[in-house]
């Protein structure tokens, strides 16, 4: 308290910045297990129970057909993965800690470091668990092969952006309606289940259906991962530059309207009469 404060030039800002959102990162890690490995089961049981679930349903309701030529289960986790990654961002963003937490009564902390480190939490725990299941899956089942790996994975952290804009969004309209908000929240996550197309091919979708589809911006990042993960495939009715533009958008207008809310953001608000 009493001692004097030395400036830092640019790059040790920079660095202790970047210092502060790895302990944070951590710390959101940690919040949701205290056991780091027990933490990955979890989610990747998660992945697992989800994947089984959409097996069993196409195989009863007879849709295996619709799917793209290729290793049928790799379809399904090639949308499970990117959905997951999505809905987790964007809970995570949105329940990022705020403007009257009581973290932040430490002086390094702002809400643009939780809110980084709640989206980066999410991304490492997925791509661990993405990893994982598919070093699994291909050495105790059957091999597989994705024909552009890179581009598939960027297709992923396309979808974890786009959640994290939209999370962002959502945290900064939250203190003036959260339960509103949280309403909308769970409308969103639940109607991915559907419009996200995890569940069949953009390029099979007449004009009308493909209407009720594209403004998802999780359509189009899912449709383009399996034009990278399948060489048989190649997408017509979606495009990578649609989410980008998206999320950068909605990162911009949800980082403004966080910035307006924490200036007049109370911890009154939450109290209950």
């Amino acid at each position: 308290m009493f001692t004097p404060q030395r400036r830092k030039g640019k790059i040790g800002t920079g660095f202790s910045i970047l210092g502060l959102i790895y302990h944070a990162t951590v710390r959101s890690i940690r919040k949701s297990h205290g056991n780091a490995m027990l933490g990955l089961v979890m989610n990747m049981m998660q992945t697992i129970v989800l994947v089984a679930v959409f097996y069993v349903m196409f195989d009863i309701l007879g849709m295996r057909g619709s799917a793209v030529r290729g290793d049928f289960l790799l379809y399904i986790m090639s949308g499970i993965f990117l959905f997951l990654t999505h809905t987790k961002a964007l809970g995570a963003v949105a329940g990022a800690e705020g403007p009257t937490s009581a973290m932040m009564k430490h002086a390094p902390m702002t809400t643009a470091v939780t809110i980084g480190s709640a989206a980066l939490g999410v991304l490492y725990i997925q791509t661990l668990s993405l990893l994982v299941v598919l070093f699994i899956y291909h050495v105790a089942f059957t091999p597989i092969s994705i024909d552009r790996p890179i581009e598939a994975y960027g297709m992923l952290l396309l979808s974890w952006f786009t959640g994290a804009a939209i999370g962002t969004v959502l945290l900064a309209a939250k203190p003036w309606a959260p339960n509103a908000v949280g309403v909308i929240q769970q409308l969103y996550s639940r109607a991915n289940m559907i419009a996200s197309g995890k569940m069949f091919l953009a390029n099979t979708l007449s004009y009308t259906m493909l209407k009720l589809f594209d403004w998802n911006p999780l359509f189009h990042t899912i449709d383009q991962a399996r034009g990278y993960v399948f060489i048989n495939y190649n997408p017509h009715y979606s495009s990578w530059t649609y989410p980008l533009y998206v999320g950068l958008a909605l990162l911009m207008i949800g980082l403004m309207g966080e910035f307006y809310t924490r200036q007049y953001a109370s911890v009154s608000w939450g109290a209950r009469r």
